[in-house]
């Protein structure tokens, strides 16, 4: 049965069906930069402007402690926003249309900086990074926050990750697909052309996805979907923001889960990463890269429909832990993998060369593809887990702060991908290479325990902080059920001239 033709309980706000679809296309248009830029501005910066290879990994980091700044005031405007165009989609328009500036001016035009004015270069890229990094909160944060008015019912959000998937791979995926075909046929990643080529593609396919998430919010994007006190919700003073945070435990446990998470996913798949694992040691990276990028994808689907299946019977949670378990148990498999490369002829990965596939590439595509289905599967699923710890506070507090909930779990997302860069430039530099290896790059000295660090054991041990983080989490299936009774109550009596103040003594809200 469509979700436009059942019965909806009092209290609960369903979405129907293209708002399911198309809304979470909003995550796919920010995962457009998240490839075009978090992948690869390290080794722009390093080979095309020539700014060396820590001062542009290092920096993308470091440019973060801004973020502890301005992402909690963005949160705080969107939540005071309500205007006639609503809460969310200013602030999707508006983040895309300056990540799209940012980045021109970034990639297309500061390769054309004579070298004789470096000091330009560097300033440059700071402050453009610096400009490109507001527009990402603005929109990134509409994703997460954007949930709480969109739907509120618990067997509908857990079908936000396998949409949100879907436009992620549109997104992110078209963008990884398309890198290595023009790497092989326009430009290699160190030429400024390769830049010229992939920016005007990658910011036409985010401005596609962005007006389809906005159609996708429209009808939901209006006050009386926004927390129990609709049009009469008492605006949240900065002040109280971190009392919010301090008193919201399960958001705290969520924001570790989201790190260890998002931090497996960027390293294990960043370009530099990659480059070294099925260029540099196996020797054949346009006969790997896509094939084992399609295996990853193929034996995700799967798991997808299990996510969801486990989410709807047990909560969210349960499935985040079941599907990242999988994922840390498969992963040994790998890393036993990697540790035998180079001890024997055979122990090289064999998919498109002539040689024929062994076993050695049997075993990897094994591991490697229930362990990536897996974690690919559960990467993006505390994204609408935010939801119910934002319905968490309305039911703690009264207070509706959608805006703040998204930016933290933004600023979260920014830190570990950033983080990525500088681990991944550390390391490649420890081992003496002055420049990020490109797929060209030859093998040398230390590049297997790099890739064995990088690969496996970083994220194995982010995946075992999620499990860790997990267990008090207390937002169960069962548990969201009952707070979004009590708020539904709540809602309903302040719409019938009850203060919040009296719901919420009438409808206590617990720990």
């Amino acid at each position: 049965m469509s979700n436009e033709t059942q019965a909806v309980p009092s209290g609960v706000n369903r979405a129907k069906t293209y708002q399911l679809v198309l809304f979470p296309l909003n995550n796919g248009a920010t995962n457009v930069y998240y490839v075009l830029v978090l992948s690869y501005i390290a080794t722009f910066g390093s080979n095309v402007l020539a700014l060396g290879v820590m001062f542009a990994s290092v920096m993308v980091t470091g440019m973060r402690l801004c973020d502890a700044v301005t992402d909690p005031i963005i949160g705080a405007l969107i939540d005071r926003t309500n205007g006639k165009f609503g809460k969310f989609r200013p602030f999707m328009i508006l983040g895309n249309a300056v990540m799209a500036v940012s980045i021109i001016l970034l990639y297309i035009f500061t390769p054309f900086i004579p070298d004789t004015m470096m000091w330009l270069r560097y300033a440059l890229f700071i402050l453009l990074y610096f400009v490109w990094v507001i527009g990402y909160t603005f929109q990134t944060s509409c994703t997460r926050s954007g949930q709480t008015v969109l739907t509120n019912d618990p067997n509908q959000r857990p079908l936000f990750t396998i949409f949100n998937t879907v436009g992620s791979l549109l997104g992110m995926g078209a963008m990884q697909f398309l890198a290595p075909i023009l790497r092989a046929n326009v430009a290699d990643y160190s030429s400024a052309a390769f830049y010229r080529v992939l920016t005007p593609i990658g910011i036409a396919v985010s401005v596609l996805l962005t007006v389809l998430a906005v159609i996708g919010i429209w009808e939901k994007d209006q006050p009386k979907y926004f927390g129990v006190g609709g049009e009469k919700q008492e605006k949240v003073k900065v002040s109280e923001y971190i009392e919010i945070i301090k008193n919201n435990n399960p958001m705290q446990r969520l924001m570790i889960a989201g790190a260890g998470c998002k931090l497996a996913l960027s390293i294990a798949t960043n370009t530099t990463v990659l480059c070294m694992l099925y260029g540099c040691m196996m020797g054949n990276y346009d006969g790997l890269y896509l094939p084992m990028m399609v295996i990853g994808y193929v034996c995700s689907v799967p798991f997808f429909l299990l996510t969801v299946r486990t989410s709807q019977k047990k909560g969210q949670k349960a499935s985040l832990v079941r599907f990242v378990s999988v994922a840390l148990v498969c992963y040994v498999g790998v890393l036993a993998l990697l540790l035998l490369w180079g001890k024997n002829p055979a122990f090289n990965l064999s998919i498109m060369g002539g040689g024929g596939i062994n076993l050695y590439t049997v075993l990897f595509i094994v591991f490697f593809g229930i362990g990536y289905g897996a974690y690919y599967s559960t990467a993006d699923m505390p994204i609408p887990m935010v939801a119910d710890c934002s319905d968490y506070e309305t039911y703690r507090s009264g207070k509706y702060i959608p805006g703040i909930m998204g930016t933290l779990f933004s600023l979260v997302d920014k830190l570990v991908s950033s983080l990525s860069a500088t681990v991944v430039g550390m390391a490649v530099s420890m081992i003496g290479l002055a420049n990020l290896p490109t797929a060209d790059t030859p093998y040398s000295d230390g590049m297997n325990m790099v890739v064995i660090i990088l690969f496996c054991v970083i994220p194995m041990v982010a995946w075992a902080a999620t499990l860790i983080a997990m267990r008090g989490y207390s937002l169960t299936g069962e548990r969201m059920k009952e707070i979004q009774a009590v708020n539904a109550k709540r809602k309903e009596a302040i719409a019938s001239g009850m203060s919040l103040e009296q719901a919420m003594r009438e409808w206590p809200g617990g720990k």
